[in-house]
């Protein structure tokens, strides 16, 4: 029998308590059988003839309500089956609405999707001043709309104007943007919400908020369609069409403030179930999935030991920002070692700068950003890491170095300290070669900027122990990253499907295809930068020592174009030096593609190709690659490619990573394309053999069970 998720105390003054806590779940999600309990238990409530009225809160410690259950959404077989689900929870939050007495939702933690739709049924929110504590409505980051009535509640309540971006980005609010934005009317400590909601409920049934003087004009037909004109330009601007539930969100909400809110909450039910059949629902869906999977795996079957401290040695952009993280998001106290202090103050003044911004933006207080910052220590020799639990080096990319850093871990660290690589090409096999303790060395490869890349790679040599790897990507989860494990291969996943990809956009300029074109051509594809701009980014220099690597390990297909060389020479390094494919003014938005570059080349810049054909064959050229590393067992299950492609280089989400896009499109399809581009350009675009096997038995590389 299934367990009630609502529990209602009558309090001896008639306000009842209604508490939220899902049976054996650690976040509350609302699930379509609570329809029912929410309808009983205020039922209950209702026979007390005194009752004043109710205050929702939740049973679990940090959270309010997390969402909807997603797997209730992805269950759906038809359109149909989703409008009713959407209907369904309508239905329930018209029901609290409607209520002849107050109702007021004491949020604590994650008040997100249905969530704050129900908080919006109610009369009134209060919500605690914790960090944890976050609003929103991110339903567009599934492919999906609100669809318990939030597209029509939020806009009545603060506006158009504010609502309409929040439900467009899935943006997630703090407890005091909440309330100065009016999606909740106080803010206090959390160990005052509940008795302040109380006495919010004996003031009695609130009158609708009066919406400030700007947001009453906009609601004038003329001013709306000026509004709703200019959303839905932006809208298209950025995502070029490729995300659907963007679109139907402006037009429900149109359709509830032209309409009225039956024909809005109409629109909403069937927007909802129309676009939960979507393939880029089911897209983004699927990474939602994978990427919570990914959080509860542990690499392996050892158990993780506990990292108390960390050591990063160097201190450049990487280790700094490894520092950051292990400091700020692991709470982690961190030593940096550097050959110089310059260096340390360089790691030091990355995490200042980070924590700085949060004092601005009145995320910490200054205190915190100096009790934080407490945690990171740095010298230039090897003193206070003689209690070190795990290492990240962060130097440059050169085998002999990494191997003496070993060594000096070694001698200074204790003997079951792990020793991480930050390496981006050179196999972790080899940097343990002199190792005492290889079992202890492993790769941990973190991408640029590392504060904001949500991705690393954990690179287990076959000498690593169980205990080492689960005890890395145990960290790597406390810093705030998702882990992949791969094989200790060349170019590891990540670098060796971007390379082909790069290598095929300079391929591309060699032919005249000029560079916004090129790269124009991709973000419209979905990409969040194109190639050129993205090589500009990580530097041209980094690019041009992982290709060789990768063109040792596997032959011509890697080769790089001639632009490598002949731009390098002339000391191009892109943005770290100014001097890219780009210039670089001091408008950091007005980026211009520097002409010179075409003389340089000797090439005359003429857009022959469409952007669909650019596209196409730098796409082709990564599924080969994502396609072989499967087959060599560098990524162990193609979700964990996807992952990788997505949260890695920004593949696009909407097509769920490559392996998702390639069931898509189908094996058949791919190969045939890859083939036709191979008469048309060469052998580089040769299909790989397990490609070709799964064309001809017509596999899918996700088994539907």
């Amino acid at each position: 029998m299934e367990q009630n998720a609502f529990h209602l105390q009558m309090r001896l003054d008639h306000v009842g308590i209604i508490t939220i806590d899902v049976p054996g779940e650690k976040m509350n999600t609302l699930k379509a059988e609570f329809a029912a309990q929410i309808a009983a238990i205020i039922g209950e409530a209702r026979r007390n003839k005194q009752l004043a009225g109710l205050v929702l809160i939740s049973g679990k410690s940090d959270n309010f309500i997390a969402g909807a259950d997603i797997s209730m959404i992805d269950r759906c077989q038809t359109a149909q089956e989703a409008e009713a689900l959407a209907r369904q929870g309508q239905e329930v939050m018209a029901s609290i609405a409607a209520l002849p007495f107050p109702v007021v939702a004491a949020i604590h933690g994650a008040c997100l999707g249905g969530g704050l739709e129900l908080a919006l049924a109610c009369d009134a929110r209060i919500c605690s001043l914790d960090d944890k504590t976050r609003l929103g409505l991110p339903e567009v980051q599934l492919g999906l709309l609100p669809g318990s009535g939030g597209t029509q509640r939020l806009p009545r309540l603060i506006g158009v104007q504010q609502a309409l971006p929040l439900m467009l980005t899935g943006k997630t609010l703090r407890a005091k943007q909440a309330r100065k934005l009016g999606v909740v009317d106080d803010v206090v400590p959390q160990a005052i919400l509940l008795e302040t909601a109380i006495a919010r409920v004996k003031q009695g049934k609130s009158k609708q908020r009066i919406l400030p003087m700007r947001d009453r004009l906009l609601q004038g037909p003329l001013a709306r369609q000026a509004l709703f004109a200019l959303a839905k330009r932006q809208t298209e601007s950025k995502t070029h069409g490729n995300y659907p539930a963007a679109k139907r969100i402006i037009d429900v909400v149109r359709i509830g403030l032209e309409q009225g809110s039956r024909a809005g909450h109409d629109a909403e039910a069937q927007a909802f179930g129309e676009l939960a059949m979507s393939p880029q629902s089911a897209a983004l869906r699927s990474l939602f999935f994978a990427s919570t999977a990914l959080k509860k795996e542990r690499g392996g079957e050892a158990e993780a030991r506990v990292i108390q401290r960390v050591g990063v040695l160097g201190g450049g952009l990487m280790g700094g920002g490894i520092a950051s993280v292990s400091a700020i998001n692991a709470g982690l106290p961190v030593r940096i070692k550097d050959i110089n202090l310059a260096g340390v103050n360089h790691a030091l003044q990355t995490s200042w700068e980070l924590l700085s911004n949060k004092v601005k933006r009145r995320h910490l207080s200054a205190a915190q950003r100096d009790q934080q910052m407490a945690r990171i220590t740095g010298g230039t020799d090897y003193q206070g890491f003689s209690q070190r639990d795990l290492v990240i080096e962060a130097v440059f990319e050169d085998l002999a170095l990494k191997q003496q850093m070993v060594s000096e871990v070694e001698e200074h660290c204790l003997p079951h300290t792990i020793f991480a690589s930050n390496t981006s090409s050179l196999p972790i096999a080899h940097i343990a070669a002199n190792a005492q303790r290889p079992e202890n060395v492993i790769g941990l490869h973190y991408f640029s900027p590392v504060d904001k890349m949500p991705l690393v790679e954990v690179i287990p040599h076959a000498a690593t122990s169980e205990h080492t790897l689960a005890s890395t990507v145990a960290l790597a989860r406390k810093q705030g990253k998702t882990a992949i494990v791969v094989a200790d291969k060349p170019g590891f996943y990540v670098n060796r499907i971007l390379a082909p990809y790069i290598n095929e956009a300079m391929r591309c300029l060699l032919e005249g295809e000029p560079i916004d074109h090129i790269d124009r051509a991709l973000v419209k594809f979905g990409f969040p930068v194109g190639p050129i701009q993205l090589l500009d980014e990580v530097g041209i220099d980094v690019g041009s020592k992982i290709i060789p690597i990768l063109q040792q390990a596997y032959g011509e297909r890697f080769a790089a174009p001639d632009a490598f060389d002949v731009v390098l020479k002339e000391g191009r390094k892109g943005r770290k030096n100014g001097k890219g494919f780009y210039l670089y003014g001091t408008d950091r938005r007005q980026k211009k593609p520097d002409t010179s570059i075409y003389t340089l080349l000797k090439v005359k810049a003429v857009a022959k190709l469409d952007e669909a054909q650019i596209a196409e064959r730098c796409v082709m050229m990564m599924l080969n690659e994502a396609v072989r590393c499967l087959d060599e067992q560098v990524i162990r299950l193609p979700r964990d490619g996807d992952i990788g492609a997505v949260f890695g280089i920004g593949f696009p989400p909407f097509l769920g990573g490559p392996f998702r896009y390639l069931d898509q499109l189908g094996a058949a399809h791919v190969l045939n394309t890859l083939n036709r581009l191979k008469q048309q350009y060469g052998e580089r675009f040769t299909p790989c053999e397990a490609l070709e096997k799964a064309a001809q038995q017509q596999q899918k590389f996700y088994i539907s069970l």
